[in-house]
C-alpha cells in the first residue's frame, strides 16, 4: 500500500505542475493555455471512429469509402440490398486503458463505452470521477519497475515528464492564444477544410459543433467525413453553411476553438430595360441590379468604353452608380451600355441597349423596345367579383377585361358559371400564383377547382379539379409544380395538399395528392416552401404545418415524400408561419398563442443540421424576408410592433431599429431601393386603416401613403389573413397595387404616393404580377 501512495503523492506533485502551478523561480513554462486531465487516449484501430468500411472479401470496399458512422460504429454493406449500413460495432480491440461512462459504469477503453451506447441507444459520455475508477482491478503485484519496465519509450532508463503522462494516461492540451478564433472563407460551390488547432499528448477525439448542435453523429449530406486529423470536411459549399462553428477534444468542451466560415457567393446581374427607344430631347434611364456576397461594385461601359470620364450634367450615375440618366438624349448616346459587377467572388455583366431616333424612323429598334407599362407583359392580374381585369400601372388603364359568363378556350365551361340561387353571376376568388410569366393559376375555392390564364392570349385555357375549397397556391420555381392547399370543407374539416406536376407546359393537367401521414389526409393546417432568388435558383424542400401540432414535417419537394420531423414541443411552439434567409441557412417560425394568450418569441431552425437552435430573442410576429436575404421585418399586430433584423456576410442577425405603428399590418411587399444600390424598402397595408406604411430599410425613415380606402373587412375575406394585400411589381417595377372594398389603388414606389384609383373593382383582393420588370 505504500507503494501505491508514493505513486499517487508523486503523480500529484507532477499535475500540479502541469496545471500551472509556477517553480521556486516563479517561471511559468508553459507558452499557451493548456487544459489537463487524467483521460485515455483513443486507440487507432480498425475499430475506431474514422472506420469506413467492414465488409467481407467479396463485396466492394466502395460501398463504404464516403460513408461515415460516428462513434461506437462501423460500415458494412447489406447483402440484400447492396447498400452501405452503419451498425453497431460486435466487439473492440481487446486492450485495457480503463474509462468511466456518465451511467456510472466502469469500461476498459473508449471504444468500449462508445459500442455500448449504440448498443443502449442511449448517449454515455466519459466522466473524470476518480470514484468510479475504485471499481477497477487492483495489482497487487505492480511496483515503480514496471513504470520504467514498460513506460521508457526512448529505452534511456529515466522516465522523463512525457513518459510519466503516457504511464497515467495524462491528456495535456492547449490552443495557441493567436489561434483561437480562425476565419476561412470559401467560394460557393467549393469544398472547405476546417482544421482544429487543439493540439495536445493523447488528445481525444475532435468534436465539431455548429451553433451547438454536434455534426460528428450526424448524417448530413455535405458535412459527411471528419478526418483523422479533427479536420471537418464540406465538400459542397452553400450558402446555408456560413457562421460559426466550434471544435473541442471529445470531454474537454471547456478548451475550444472558433471557426468563421464567410462564404462568398459572385455576383448575379439584370439590367432593366434590356433595349429601349427614345426620341432626341427626351430623358432615358438604364438601371442595374446586381447581388452577391459580398456586395458588388458596379461598373459602366459604353461600347467597351468606361463611361466614368465622359460623366457630365447629362451623363449621371445616381443611386450608388447602379443608374445611368440621360437627359435630353441625343443621337449619339445611342450605343450598347454594359454593366459590370464585381466581387470577391468573380465577376457578371449585362447589356443595355439605347436606340436614339425619331418616330418616324424606327424601326429595329421598335421590336426591341420594351417600355414599361407596354406589351402583353408588365401587367397587374386583378381577379374581382366580375372577372378578372388586366390593369398597366403607367396610365392605369385597361389591357382586357376577362368576364364571368366568358367561356374556357375549346370548352363550353363559363369562367365563372352563376350559383344556385344567385340573381347575379359572380366571381370567388382566393389564390394565384404566377408561372413563368407564361400562364397564372388561381383558385376558385366555392368551384373545387384551379383555373389556368394564359398570359400571351389573356384567356382562361384550362380548369384543374381539387379537393373541395382550395385556398392557397404556391409555384415552385425549381421542380415546376403549384402546391395546393384545400380545405375539404368551409369548416377545415379535412384539409389536403395536392400538386400540379409541369405546371408551365402546355398539357392538360391534374392533380396528385403528397404522401399521407400516418394514412390521414386531414392533418395538413398549411405549407411552406421558400421563394428562389437571383443568388438561390434551387430548393430542395419545403415544410408541411400540422393542425394543433407542435412540429415541422419536412418534405422532399421532388419526390412529394415526408423525411423529416423536427419537434418543437420543448418549447410549446405551434407553428404558425415560418420564413427562411439563405444567409446562413435560418427559419424563423412564428408560433402559435398558447393556452393563457400568451405569444412565444420566434423560433430558429437552423436549415444544416434540421436543430432548433433558440429563441430569436424576444422577437415576436409574422416573419418576412427581403428578397436579397438580408432583412428579417417581424410583424406583432397584438404589440404593434414591427422589427427589423439584418443579416451580415457571415450569417450573423443583428438587430437593427423598431417601429410603433398602430396600422395593424396586413401584408407587406419589398422593392429594391431607388436611391441606393443594394438596398430594399418595405410596404404594409392595413388590415383596417385607409393608409400604408413605407420604411426604408437602411435607415428606418417611415412615411405614410394615405387615403386609400377602406380595405374588405376581415370577415368578408375568409380565405387568410390578408384581407388587404398589396402586391409589387418585380425586381425592378416602381408601382404597387393594393385594393380596397371596391376600388383599386396603384402605388407609385419610387415617388412614395397615389398614382391612382381605379373604382368599381369589387372584392379586387387576389392580384398578381406578370413582367419582367
Amino acid at each position: 500500500m505504500f507503494i501505491w501512495w508514493t505513486i499517487v503523492s508523486f503523480l500529484g506533485c507532477i499535475l500540479l505542475g502541469a496545471e500551472g502551478w509556477p517553480a521556486k523561480e516563479g517561471y511559468d513554462f508553459k507558452p499557451y493555455q493548456s487544459f489537463i486531465r487524467l483521460r485515455h487516449k483513443q486507440e487507432k484501430s480498425p475499430e475506431n471512429s474514422r472506420n469506413k468500411g467492414y465488409v467481407s472479401h467479396d463485396v466492394p470496399l466502395r460501398s463504404c469509402e464516403n460513408k461515415y458512422c460516428g462513434l461506437g460504429r462501423h460500415c458494412i454493406v447489406n447483402r440484400g440490398t447492396g447498400q452501405a449500413e452503419c451498425v453497431c460495432m460486435e466487439h473492440c480491440k481487446p486492450h485495457y486503458k480503463p474509462v468511466c461512462g456518465s451511467d456510472g459504469e466502469f469500461y476498459e477503453n473508449h471504444c468500449e463505452v462508445h459500442r455500448t451506447a449504440c448498443l443502449k441507444k442511449q448517449k454515455i459520455t466519459i466522466v473524470h470521477n476518480e470514484d468510479c475508477f475504485f471499481k477497477g482491478k487492483y495489482l497487487s503485484d505492480c511496483s515503480l519497475f514496471d513504470l520504467l519496465k514498460y513506460d521508457d519509450y526512448n529505452s534511456d532508463k529515466h522516465l522523463c515528464l512525457e513518459e510519466f503522462y503516457r504511464a497515467f494516461q495524462v491528456i495535456q492540451l492547449s490552443l495557441p492564444e493567436d489561434q483561437k478564433i480562425s476565419i476561412t472563407t470559401a467560394t460557393v460551390g467549393q469544398s472547405a477544410v476546417l482544421s482544429c488547432a487543439i493540439q495536445g499528448t493523447l488528445r481525444p477525439p475532435i468534436i465539431w459543433k455548429r451553433n451547438n448542435v454536434a455534426l460528428n453523429t450526424l448524417d448530413l449530406e455535405d458535412i459527411n467525413d471528419f478526418g483523422d486529423d479533427g479536420s471537418l470536411y464540406i465538400t459542397k459549399i452553400t450558402t446555408s453553411h456560413m457562421g460559426n462553428y466550434s471544435c473541442y477534444a471529445d470531454g474537454y468542451d471547456k478548451l475550444y476553438q472558433i471557426h468563421i466560415l464567410q462564404v462568398n457567393v459572385p455576383p448575379v446581374i439584370r439590367v432593366f430595360p434590356e433595349s429601349q427607344a427614345r426620341e432626341p430631347g427626351v430623358t432615358a434611364s438604364l438601371r442595374c441590379h446586381a447581388e452577391g456576397i459580398p456586395n458588388p461594385v458596379l461598373g459602366w461601359l459604353k461600347n467597351g468604353i468606361d463611361i466614368t470620364p465622359k460623366l457630365s450634367k447629362q451623363l449621371t450615375l445616381q443611386a450608388n452608380g447602379s443608374e445611368v440618366h440621360i437627359s435630353n438624349v441625343r443621337y449619339e448616346d445611342t450605343g450598347a451600355y454594359t454593366c459590370i459587377a464585381k466581387n470577391e467572388a468573380g465577376v457578371d455583366e449585362d447589356i443595355s441597349s439605347l436606340f436614339v431616333e425619331d418616330s418616324a424612323r424606327k424601326t429595329l429598334a421598335n421590336i426591341l423596345w420594351r417600355e414599361e407599362g407596354l406589351g402583353i407583359g408588365n401587367m397587374f392580374y386583378v381577379f374581382y367579383e366580375d372577372g378578372i381585369k388586366v390593369i398597366q400601372p403607367v396610365e392605369c388603364e385597361f389591357q382586357r377585361h376577362i368576364k364571368p359568363t366568358e367561356k374556357l378556350l375549346g370548352f363550353q365551361d363559363e369562367v365563372c358559371p352563376k350559383a344556385e340561387g344567385d340573381e347575379i353571376q359572380r366571381c370567388v376568388w382566393a389564390s394565384a400564383a404566377n408561372v413563368k410569366d407564361k400562364f397564372i393559376y388561381v383558385t376558385q375555392p366555392t368551384l373545387d377547382r384551379v383555373l389556368i390564364v394564359d398570359v400571351q392570349s389573356q384567356k382562361v385555357v384550362q380548369a384543374v379539379n381539387t379537393d373541395p375549397v382550395p385556398v392557397k397556391l404556391h409555384y415552385d420555381k425549381s421542380h415546376d409544380q403549384v402546391w395546393v392547399l384545400s380545405w375539404g370543407s368551409f369548416d377545415k374539416h379535412s384539409p389536403t395538399l395536392q400538386v400540379i406536376t409541369q405546371a408551365s407546359g402546355s398539357i392538360s393537367h391534374h392533380t396528385i395528392h403528397t404522401q399521407p401521414v400516418g394514412k390521414q389526409f386531414d392533418r395538413v393546417d398549411d405549407f411552406f416552401i421558400p421563394s428562389t432568388n437571383l443568388l438561390i435558383t434551387h430548393i430542395r424542400f419545403g415544410f408541411i404545418l400540422h393542425k394543433d401540432e407542435p412540429l415541422l414535417q419536412k418534405i422532399d419537394l421532388e419526390t412529394m415524400s415526408y423525411i423529416k420531423t423536427i419537434g418543437l414541443r420543448d418549447y410549446n411552439c405551434v407553428p404558425k408561419s415560418l420564413a427562411y434567409t439563405h444567409r446562413g441557412g435560418y427559419y424563423f417560425i412564428n408560433c402559435k398563442p398558447d393556452t393563457t394568450g400568451a405569444v412565444p418569441p420566434q423560433l430558429i431552425v437552423d436549415s444544416v443540421t434540421d436543430s432548433v437552435i433558440g429563441y430569436n430573442g424576444d422577437v415576436t410576429g409574422t416573419p418576412y424576408i427581403s428578397p436579397d436575404g438580408h432583412y428579417l421585418v417581424s410583424i406583432d399586430d397584438v404589440k404593434g410592433l414591427m422589427k427589423i433584423q439584418t443579416f451580415t456576410d457571415r450569417g450573423e442577425i443583428q438587430d437593427a431599429f423598431d417601429i410603433h405603428t398602430n396600422l395593424h399590418i396586413s401584408d407587406v411587399a419589398f422593392q429594391a431601393s431607388f436611391t441606393e444600390a443594394h438596398q430594399y424598402n418595405v410596404f404594409g397595408s392595413s388590415t383596417t386603416q385607409t393608409d400604408v406604411l413605407f420604411v426604408e430599410l437602411s435607415s428606418g425613415k417611415v412615411k405614410m401613403v394615405k387615403s386609400l380606402k377602406e380595405p374588405l373587412k376581415p370577415d368578408e375575406w375568409p380565405w387568410n389573413s390578408k384581407n388587404r394585400l398589396i402586391e409589387g411589381s418585380g425586381l425592378f417595377g416602381q408601382y404597387l397595387m393594393t385594393p380596397s372594398k371596391e376600388s383599386l389603388f396603384i402605388l407609385d414606389g419610387r415617388l412614395n404616393k397615389l398614382n391612382c384609383e381605379i373604382t368599381e373593382v369589387e372584392r379586387g383582393n387576389t392580384v398578381i404580377w406578370v413582367g419582367e420588370a
